[in-house]
């Protein structure tokens, strides 16, 4: 079971708790919905100032709404026989380079084509119990970036892994092609990180701010071609859509971006240019560390030579 408070803010009309709830931003950072009855299906009890209410109550400035929640797992996640591109595998990892399209684990929507529902087929277990939808999963990729990504194929891998993850003792490194050039060879970009309240898909960077949660990422520039960029990016921190809300706030958003960039009339049909290329990490039960590199995918080596074909290649001063 899951909770949360939210503190309906100052000068909010009176209204409805759903409502108020389906667009409140705290509640988009701390569960995705889609609509009303998907929140209704989600939460399991809620209070406004300690007293339990239905729905239809009527809330207003200074309420402070308590809520609890659970994620709808469905009985059985089922293997698929889905190929995957192995990098590396022992008897407690799984390192893989995903295909970008793929979603890392189940979720609303996307119940099945999972890494996880290949991971089962890969592994040769039968389905799993309602009780996790992630077996394995110690982070995660964005659909739409490819690259390296590890998974733990028990407990106690389960448990060395996350816990690199959590004191950021895990080096990801990724390239990215943008639209644009950065102000710099190289630098750090430090922001807090909050879910945009007028579109639930969308997050944006925040400077001067206590809000949302803090993100720091490294980047470099590789070399430009005319209007764009090959960059070469590090993550400090592991936040949802990091690189891509970074990018865009640096005003080189990511090429074939569909949430955070716009459509490119050189490449209309570019997909998202995001590839997670390197990944060091300490494997289960050793003391040193151990990298791993991805290849460079065929959409990005498409797009660099038309760009190497059009414009010259310029390096930016350190």
């Amino acid at each position: 079971m899951n909770s949360f408070s939210v503190l309906v803010p100052l000068n909010t009309k009176e209204q409805r708790l759903d409502k108020f709830l389906a667009t409140s931003e705290v509640v988009l950072q701390n569960c995705s919905i889609n609509n009303r009855s998907h929140l209704k299906n989600i939460i399991q009890s809620v209070s406004v100032n300690e007293k339990k209410v239905k729905f239809s109550h009527k809330i207003k400035s200074g309420d402070v709404i308590k809520v609890d929640w659970e994620e709808i797992i469905p009985q059985n996640i089922c293997p698929q026989d889905i190929p995957l591109k192995i990098v590396y595998e022992d008897e407690n990892v799984t390192l893989l380079d995903k295909e970008q399209g793929m979603v890392t684990h189940p979720g609303a929507g996307n119940w099945t084509g999972t890494l996880v529902n290949a991971l089962l087929f890969h592994w040769k277990k039968d389905s799993i119990s309602n009780n996790s939808t992630r077996p394995g999963i110690v982070h995660r990729l964005d659909k739409d970036t490819s690259g390296l990504i590890i998974t733990a194929k028990n407990i106690i891998a389960e448990d060395w892994l996350q816990k690199q993850f959590k004191d950021r003792r895990v080096k990801k490194e990724y390239i990215a092609i943008v639209c644009g050039r950065p102000p710099a060879y190289s630098g750090n970009i430090k922001t807090q990180i909050v879910r945009d309240s007028k579109n639930r898909k969308r997050y944006k960077a925040l400077a001067g701010t206590e809000c949302g949660k803090f993100a720091h990422t490294v980047y470099r520039c590789i070399a430009c071609y005319g209007p764009f960029s090959l960059m070469r990016l590090r993550l400090k921190t592991g936040r949802t859509h990091q690189i891509r809300v970074h990018m865009k706030y640096l005003g080189c958003p990511i090429l074939g971006d569909p949430i955070y960039g716009s459509k490119n009339s050189l490449f209309p049909e570019a997909t998202l240019m995001l590839h997670s290329r390197l990944l060091a990490i300490r494997l289960p039960g050793e003391m040193n560390f151990s990298e791993f590199k991805a290849e460079v995918p065929l959409r990005f080596k498409k797009i660099l030579k038309v760009l190497h074909r059009k414009y010259e290649k310029c390096l930016l001063t350190k």
